[in-house]
């Protein structure tokens, strides 16, 4: 594992000492964000986990080396190199062999957080069943990836631009909690609403840390992950009909251009994004410090139940 594992110092004391660690993804820095909102943003999260009480350990992979821990200067050139790939579980070990340059999505992350032992991880919004996709069978290796690894994610619910009904289904079929933080309605990423009712909503870090504790103590039960959403703060997010005139535009001039498969997801978001004049990166970016935020709390609530 050291071969191709390197949990940096400060995370790797804190869990060997049981200390609260976030996972952080970095698909978010290399392919989710424009520049230099991109590094901005990475920072403020690792900020937001540091004042939640917890350790930041951004994941990223630089030369064939799988870092949990990522350095500010290893972040930067995330951010600014052109050839990063985006790593999904299809992708690992074919990028860390080929000894490339990777950024991890919600899946990749997942995988290495558990890996490194890390419990709990801050993302924006979680892929899913693309719109249309029960034709094309596109479906985000993040479904299936929150029923193995036994890792909390904390996020303002999957992508607006998805078939969030599908993905909510996606979910239930393979035994992932879905748990509202403050809320009884899924939230739509960009949107603090969807229309879905939720059946399961706690309301502190304790109550989430309780959950994650309950879960993963039933080892005979092969448990896997937990999806912690969180809406958007109320002063950046944006309504949900404006949203969907959005996306409907957006999906059609994808359509046009023939964007499908990885590419399909961060050109539709530049493309909202373009069309609400900065709306939508504003939302975004207000959203990952928050579940940046939040994640810190649950995983020191965690850590403190485990003592």
């Amino acid at each position: 594992m050291r071969d191709v594992l390197d949990i940096r110092e400060e995370a790797r004391a804190a869990l060997a000492t049981g200390k609260p660690v976030v996972a952080l993804e970095s698909t978010v820095i290399a392919h989710g964000l424009p520049r230099p909102q991109n590094i901005e943003t990475a920072h403020a999260m690792e900020t937001a986990v540091r004042e939640s009480g917890a350790v930041p350990a951004t994941i990223g992979i630089l030369d064939g080396k799988i870092i949990v821990g990522l350095t500010r200067e290893e972040i930067g050139r995330l951010a600014e190199a052109s050839d990063v790939v985006k790593v999904s579980r299809a992708d690992l070990a074919v990028v860390v062999a080929a000894k490339r340059t990777g950024a991890t999505t919600v899946a990749g992350t997942m995988i290495v957080a558990a890996m490194a032992g890390v419990r709990t991880f801050a993302t924006g919004g979680i892929g899913g069943v693309h719109r249309g996709g029960e034709n094309s069978m596109d479906v985000s290796a993040d479904l299936a990836e929150l029923a193995r690894a036994q890792v909390a994610v904390v996020c303002a619910g999957a992508k607006a631009i998805l078939d969030l009904p599908r993905t909510l289904e996606v979910l239930e079929t393979l035994g992932v909690p879905v748990v509202g933080f403050g809320t009884k309605e899924f939230p739509a990423f960009y949107c603090r609403e969807s229309g879905l009712a939720l059946l399961h909503t706690v309301s502190t870090p304790g109550q989430a840390a309780e959950i994650m504790n309950t879960q993963w103590t039933m080892r005979s039960a092969q448990t896997g992950g937990i999806l912690f959403v969180n809406p958007a703060p109320a002063e950046s997010a944006l309504p949900k009909e404006e949203m969907e005139e959005l996306i409907e535009r957006a999906i059609a001039e994808g359509m046009k251009q023939g964007i499908r498969g990885k590419d399909a997801t961060p050109f539709l978001l530049r493309e909202v994004a373009r069309l609400s004049k900065g709306k939508t990166l504003k939302a975004n970016i207000a959203l990952l410090i928050s579940n940046a935020r939040l994640a810190g709390q649950i995983s020191v609530a965690y850590t403190a139940r485990e003592k």
